[in-house]
């Protein structure tokens, strides 16, 4: 996919949350100043983080979409991820670091030397423009997830897009940690005791070394190479297996190269009776059927087998089965397995 194709949903999603939080820190950093809230200041440094997170994933849509060349032959894909996981660690150092650490020296040394009221229009202010940002966000969640005919939870669970994923989780984290901050300066004012506010950074502090911390795990699962969700990768051993020439599919990999390209890799066993011609024939009918099914599949290969005695009525061996261990399974031709078809299991994400 070259950098022209990239999704512009996800470009615009990227893009009207970077310009919110740039906003909405601004407001909260002179809130800040103003009131002396350790939470405002706390909430200000979250927004810096969120708003350097949105540049960062915004390089990794661009740089992930360069096209393949004689270097990178399965293309940029993986970088892509590389950023995102940058993003991920930025706000875990910057954001979390500051907040929690600015909590606790309030709740130690610090007195409230300001004015309370600049800190509620700023925060009320803030979550109206942080709630715009969270709805695109889950407007194209929604979208995405109706597309590949699952649920939005699951989506983004199983999503290789990680930008929307970072996108929709900042904000979110962002609308609650207003709503902490708002508690932790009201009850500040009402008791006169800054240990409220105090709390209140530090919680903002945990809150993003959750989101952080999810969105790295998520990124450096995508660059060791994680394949396909199980759904999906039993419905590519389904159109594999229904092809006229196959006899069994021995060995299914699939992997993702980026956040809209899919590798696959498969052992197949042909009839003893085909021609080379009509391997030929079915292995190109194996790509065209893939790629119009799944546009994410940019690569398809095909490695032919020889039977091996005792293997009949197995089926395929599942090297990478997210709901159990590696086992010796073979699938042939004649319809699912009930024991891997079974109902509930995680649908297919972009």
């Amino acid at each position: 996919m070259s950098e022209g194709e990239v999704k512009t949903e996800s470009v615009g999603t990227v893009v009207v949350a970077g310009v919110a939080n740039l906003a909405i820190a601004v407001a909260k950093l002179v809130a800040g100043v103003v009131s002396g809230s350790a939470a405002m200041l706390s909430e200000a440094a979250h927004s810096l983080a969120d708003t350097t997170t949105e540049v960062l994933l915004y390089l990794a849509l661009r740089r992930g979409a360069r096209p393949a060349d004689v270097r990178h032959p399965f293309g940029y894909g993986k970088e892509s991820y590389v950023w995102a996981f940058l993003a991920a660690l930025f706000t875990f150092v910057a954001g979390a670091g500051f907040a929690i650490t600015h909590g606790v020296t309030t709740i130690l040394v610090h007195e409230h030397s300001g004015d309370y009221l600049i800190s509620y229009v700023v925060l009320a202010v803030s979550f109206v423009i942080e709630s715009v940002s969270l709805t695109r966000a889950v407007r194209q969640v929604r979208s995405e997830s109706r597309r590949w005919r699952t649920t939005p939870r699951r989506f983004l669970r199983l999503t290789a897009d990680t930008t929307v994923k970072a996108v929709f989780l900042e904000d979110s984290a962002a609308l609650v940690g207003l709503l902490i901050a708002g508690v932790g300066v009201g009850l500040s004012e009402w008791t006169g005791d800054e240990l409220w506010d105090g709390l209140a950074s530090i919680l903002i502090g945990l809150l993003l070394l959750v989101v952080a911390t999810v969105l790295a795990r998520s990124n450096l699962s995508l660059l060791v190479g994680r394949a396909v969700p199980e759904r999906l990768h039993r419905e590519i051993e389904r159109e594999l297996a229904g092809l006229p020439t196959v006899d069994r599919i021995d060995t299914l990999l699939t992997m993702q190269l980026g956040p809209a390209d899919i590798l696959v890799a498969a052992k197949v066993d042909f009839r003893d009776d085909a021609t080379g011609g009509d391997i030929e024939a079915d292995a190109d009918e194996a790509e065209r059927r893939l790629t119009a099914r799944y546009p994410e599949i940019g690569y398809v290969f095909l490695d032919p087998t020889r039977s091996l005695p005792g293997v009949a009525g197995r089926r395929a061996r599942r090297t990478q089965d997210e709901q159990g261990p590696v086992t010796d399974a073979r699938v042939t031709r004649g319809g699912p397995d009930p024991a891997t078809d079974a109902p509930g299991r995680p649908d297919r994400p972009a």
